[in-house]
């Protein structure tokens, strides 16, 4: 970076290097002190703002360290009514002749906090939930108290599943059955039949339409869910066999969780609307078309139809709809449905933030070292290093750089053969370091960078270890490359002087970060700033409210992070509803059936036997059982 560029750094200079306001969906932006705030609406029109750094230092005040899973529960609120409330201006407009109907998803985020407040802020819209199996029927059972929401049954489903949906039912829940495979139909049949209720049928049909992006597994013929269109033939037949087909009232399909392409949400539409008008046309009332998910999250802000972003707005999403469902249902004389989606991603993924602080850096650059100065003594082969680190100029950075790499391998490989000293190889390393620093800095004056010195800065970047794991807290980058937004949350005022990749404290070597979103592609590693002496600097992974914490696991027994849900209200306090502290390591040591009454005991023999040998006294035989003890209670990550 520029030493001009690094004098004259503002915020607005930080806004635009990380993309805030291209991915924060106006809910992030930056303070005038450098810190990233949550950006909120009043109901009457006024804004305020809340720094996320003083959301941070009051969960620290209270105990509540970092790693820290934060939970904006304005921002689930807001998501749940942009999407009711731009479904409902859409279906005006357009003079439609039905309602719109959200459900969220339970498995994109099982946290009970987290669905509890979906019930609550959805309530005025009606919005239901979706369950894939009794575990979850049994939770949205238990919230959702408001019975004009629906709540749709997805999955396999056993008779267990189904008569606990059909009691449900007597209870006035509007409950719907979806048929995943033929054999359910003769279940849900049975059961209906033996409990004497009259149950809400759907079909969950695949449809020929693919989708881009990485989850696009539930579209297309080979999708391992759904009917194709001679098991939905089947179905009508079986269900009017038994004098159910009335039951048969709306119509699914699920191209996937994350679609990137306008187009391909409207085609999933329209082809989906043609088997719809065909079941009304065989008779079955129908009523309800569930579009499933696909509302994407623009992750890096490019607003194109890459994988991490999406090409259109949740305005123009919702017309899309709208108009594609009238254009092809008014054509046959078909009654417009209740539109039903399953926006999960969308609905969640802006509202938790992960906090972590950063414990250590790694610079590949030359170090101090004594008796570094190289002598006639030396070894040819430090010597000629040393004079091709000398000979470095703007014209011949290749070949310098090609020497130098040279030379210092031929170093190394004199070291495996005793042949150099340590000192010696310590002394090339630092050489190498120096010049290949040096190449570096030169390559921004270059007109042209020599293909093989374009990845130079990557591969002479700091590593930034990270007080996280991967594993836990964001799963997705480890398992399919996932981009969400990570930058500092404060600082944003001074210039970043560092380049780094993000590793955790796993000890594994895919517990890294090293995909980052860019201006204008992603990059290899992420401007960072200097540590500084005695300060805490804090990283934020944003948008991971949608599967991260449905999918983390415990590598290296790196338990739950410490969690805290907040509320902002109008005069910009903040309260902290929530508090949940993270997984002790007595509590992870449990999750893999170890017990810790009994690892205790065998501890306290192993330290009962040391007094026995003479290895340590009473006294210290009491202090190490207590710091083993205050050990297994403890938070299983870094603490300070």
């Amino acid at each position: 970076m520029k030493k001009q560029q690094v004098k004259d750094w503002t915020c607005e200079d930080s806004a635009e290097l990380y993309g805030i306001r291209n991915w924060g969906a106006g809910y992030f932006d930056l303070n005038e002190s450098g810190e990233i705030s949550v950006q909120l609406e009043g109901p009457n029109g006024d804004s305020h703002s809340v720094s996320l750094m003083d959301i941070a230092r009051g969960a620290t005040e209270r105990g509540l360290g970092m790693p820290l899973l934060l939970r904006i529960e304005n921002l689930l609120d807001a998501q749940i009514a942009r999407i009711n409330e731009t479904f409902a201006r859409a279906i005006h407009d357009c003079g439609y002749g039905n309602v719109f109907r959200g459900v969220f998803p339970i498995k994109v985020n099982q946290q009970c906090q987290v669905i509890e407040e979906i019930a609550s802020a959805g309530r005025r819209f009606n919005h239901g939930l979706e369950a894939g199996s009794k575990a979850e029927l049994i939770a949205a059972l238990s919230i959702l108290d408001n019975t004009e929401s629906l709540i749709v049954c997805n999955g396999y489903k056993d008779e267990e599943f189904i008569n606990l949906g059909l009691q449900a039912q007597r209870l006035g829940v509007q409950v719907f059955f979806v048929v995943e495979t033929p054999s359910e139909v003769e279940t849900i049949i049975r059961c209906a039949e033996r409990e004497q209720v009259r149950p809400n049928i759907g079909a969950r049909i695949k449809l020929a339409s693919k989708v881009g992006g990485y989850w696009n597994a539930t579209s297309g013929d080979r999708s391992i869910f759904g009917l194709g269109s001679n098991d939905l033939i089947a179905m009508v037949d079986q269900l009017r066999s038994h004098n159910m087909l009335d039951c048969l009232k709306l119509l699914h399909y699920h191209l996937g969780s994350q679609v990137p392409n306008i187009r391909d949400i409207r085609t999933g539409v329209l082809e989906a609307c043609r088997y719809y008008a065909d079941l009304v046309e065989e008779g079955a009332p129908m009523g309800y078309l569930d579009l499933g998910g696909g509302l994407a999250v623009d992750y890096d802000g490019s607003k194109t139809n890459y994988t991490h972003s999406k090409n259109y707005s949740l305005d123009e999403y919702c017309v899309d709809v709208v108009e594609a469902i009238m254009g092809t249902l008014d054509s046959e004389g078909v009654a417009h449905p209740v539109i039903i989606t399953e926006s999960g991603r969308a609905t969640v993924a802006y509202s938790s933030v992960l906090l972590f602080d950063i414990l250590d850096t790694t610079r590949f650059e030359p170090v101090e070292l004594e008796h570094t100065r190289i002598s006639e003594g030396d070894h040819q082969m430090l010597l000629n290093l040393q004079d091709a680190v000398g000979s470095i100029t703007p014209k011949n950075l290749q070949e310098s750089y090609n020497d130098a790499l040279y030379y210092r391998d031929e170093v190394r490989s004199l070291y495996l053969h005793g042949q150099v000293s340590l000192r010696e190889r310590a002394n090339a390393e630092n050489l190498f370091l120096q010049g290949s620093q040096e190449i570096r800095k030169l390559l921004d004056e270059a007109e042209e960078i020599p293909a093989d010195l374009q990845a130079l800065p990557e591969v002479l970047s700091d590593i930034y270890y990270a007080n996280m794991s991967v594993f836990q807290s964001v799963p997705d980058i480890w398992a399919i490359d996932q981009v969400f937004p990570l930058l500092p949350v404060h600082r944003l005022d001074e210039a970043p002087t560092r380049s780094a990749i993000i590793a955790d404290i796993t000890c594994d070597c895919d517990g890294k970060i090293d995909r980052f979103i860019g201006r204008e592609k992603e990059q290899k590693t992420l401007p960072l700033h200097e540590l500084k002496n005695g300060e805490d600097y804090i990283l934020g992974t944003f948008l991971i409210g949608a599967y991260q914490e449905t999918l983390g696991d415990l590598h290296n027994l790196f338990g739950d992070t410490n969690v805290v849900s907040v509320r902002i209200q109008e005069d910009g306090s903040i309260d902290f509803s929530h508090e949940i502290h993270g997984d002790s390591i007595s509590d992870v040591l449990s999750y893999v059936e170890y017990q810790p009454k009994a690892l205790f005991e065998r501890f306290r023999r192993l330290a009962e036997r040391a007094v026995k040998q003479g290895l340590i006294t009473v006294a210290q035989r009491k202090q190490i059982l207590q710091t083993y003890t205050a050990s297994m209670s403890g938070y299983t990550y870094f603490e300070k």
